[in-house]
């Protein structure tokens, strides 16, 4: 069972995020699928539901993440966090090109950007559609 989270956290959530979604950066309005606001550390792994821990989150990206806080990359020996929005600045983990592609600056950003599919084809044309109209 999900918990209850009030309207007005989630408008203020939303707000925060300028209504675009805190891992990819796609915008709520160009989305057919309405966004989510998801728990950064779940519930699960002790997070609350109180709002330095919830984020603005697309589909696409609450459901992959799932209720996951880190990953491996290139062996099993070294354990690598998530991009964390209330903690993180993206564009220091992150960079995205005017191909649509979004390119890892760190260890961070690299696990995000696997776990999370940031840069699956479709992800990209519309993160294209999107740098060409100007919103980015």
């Amino acid at each position: 069972m999900r918990p209850y989270i009030p309207e007005s956290i989630r408008e203020s959530v939303a707000k925060r995020a300028k209504y675009r979604c805190e891992y990819c950066k796609v915008y709520e309005r160009h989305s057919f699928l309405s966004f989510h606001i998801e728990h950064i550390i779940s519930l699960k792994h002790g997070g609350e539901s109180s709002e330095d821990n919830l984020a603005f989150a697309c589909p696409i990206c609450n459901l992959k993440k799932g209720s996951d806080i880190a990953t491996f990359i290139d062996d099993d020996t070294e354990i690598i966090r998530f991009f964390h929005p209330r903690r993180d600045e993206w564009y220091k983990h992150f960079e995205i090109h005017t191909s649509g592609l979004i390119s890892a600056k760190t260890k961070i950003g690299l696990g995000t950007i696997k776990i999370f599919d940031l840069n699956h084809p479709d992800s990209i044309i519309e993160r294209k559609t999107m740098i060409a109209k100007g919103f980015f």
